[in-house]
């Protein structure tokens, strides 16, 4: 019997000997995990997020892109002007619509195509991000550059001579450098340097070329509102022959889930970048104020690759 006993507390002392040589080990490893995560983390870079909540400030770009294999469904709708008054329901008897799509390439690259009711334009652009702002030192700002063309529809305009204009005289480009800085949770501001080229303008006096400062900012209000608002001062040489107005929109960014609704009240009747930087007709000054909005919801295509080697039934 004392064998027997003798023979069993041998066992339970090698079994526990043999429970905490193992469990020394596992803490042993896990503390080698912890602290290689953390080297991993103190190289790994805390990019900036959310400068803006939304693709575009009001009217033109923001820094922000859609993600990669992400989906944005845009519409964007102004109003004629509030100065038209009752007889004209404030504006919004009329109307202009632009209906949009960007896709995200990759977490730098996005593309876009937009049809809009103002002046019929067909429109296509891409942004590229340059540079990303840094939370934990070292990159102050980010840095992107956006470039696209317009198309007119052929009845919009016709030439002196009655004739219609070609493809490539109802052509429109624009490029843009982003300079944007996220100063702390609710301060955002943009700068958007533009330059704005048409191929056939009204008069030999105009300039094909137009330069013109943009600046953009937002205002976190709460979690699911801000204030945002863009203006571009026009640079050097105007289209002569008209009275054409600096561009100025402010508006509420309204985030609910799935999608980023803006109100907007804007100078600018056009939605693509030559009409509101450089051809606005309407003064804040008189009433010329186009109230509108901008719906923007999206939809993931791709499986984001943090998904793919794991058991979530949603993809």
């Amino acid at each position: 019997m004392r064998i027997r006993s003798f023979l069993f507390f041998s066992a339970v002392l090698l079994t526990s000997f043999s429970f905490q040589s193992k469990a020394q080990q596992g803490a042993d490893d896990l503390a080698k995990m912890l602290e290689q995560e953390d080297k991993t983390a103190k190289h790994k870079k805390d990019y900036t997020t959310a400068t803006f909540k939304a693709t575009r400030i009001l009217d033109g770009n923001s820094i922000e892109n859609t993600g990669k294999g992400v989906l944005d469904f845009r519409i964007m709708h102004r109003f004629g002007e509030l100065s038209t008054g009752a007889s004209n329901f404030y504006g919004f008897d009329n109307a202009a619509t632009k209906l949009a799509l960007d896709y995200g390439i990759t977490k730098w690259l996005m593309v876009g195509v937009g049809r809009s009711a103002y002046l019929k334009e067909y429109d296509a652009f891409t942004k590229v991000k340059i540079l990303r702002q840094v939370k934990n030192g070292g990159m102050p700002l980010s840095l992107s550059y956006a470039t696209g063309a317009t198309l007119q529809g052929e009845d919009v305009q016709l030439a002196p001579d009655g004739s219609k204009y070609s493809v490539v005289d109802r052509m429109r480009f624009y490029h843009q450098i982003l300079i944007a800085r996220k100063f702390n949770d609710w301060l955002s501001l943009q700068l958007m340097p533009t330059l704005i080229h048409m191929n056939v303008v009204d008069s030999s006096k105009d300039a094909n070329d137009i330069m013109a400062m943009g600046i953009g900012g937002r205002i976190k209000l709460s979690t699911r509102f801000a204030l945002t608002g863009e203006y571009y001062y026009t640079l050097g040489n105007k289209l002569s022959g008209h009275d054409y107005q600096n561009g100025l929109s402010v508006g509420v960014d309204i985030e609910t889930g799935g999608h980023v609704f803006q109100l907007v009240f804007t100078n600018a009747t056009g939605l693509n970048e030559h009409s509101f930087v450089a051809q606005n007709t309407s003064k804040w000054s008189n009433g010329g104020i186009h109230f509108g909005f901008n719906i923007s919801r999206v939809f993931t295509i791709v499986q984001p690759e943090e998904f793919k080697h794991t058991n979530n039934k949603s993809w």
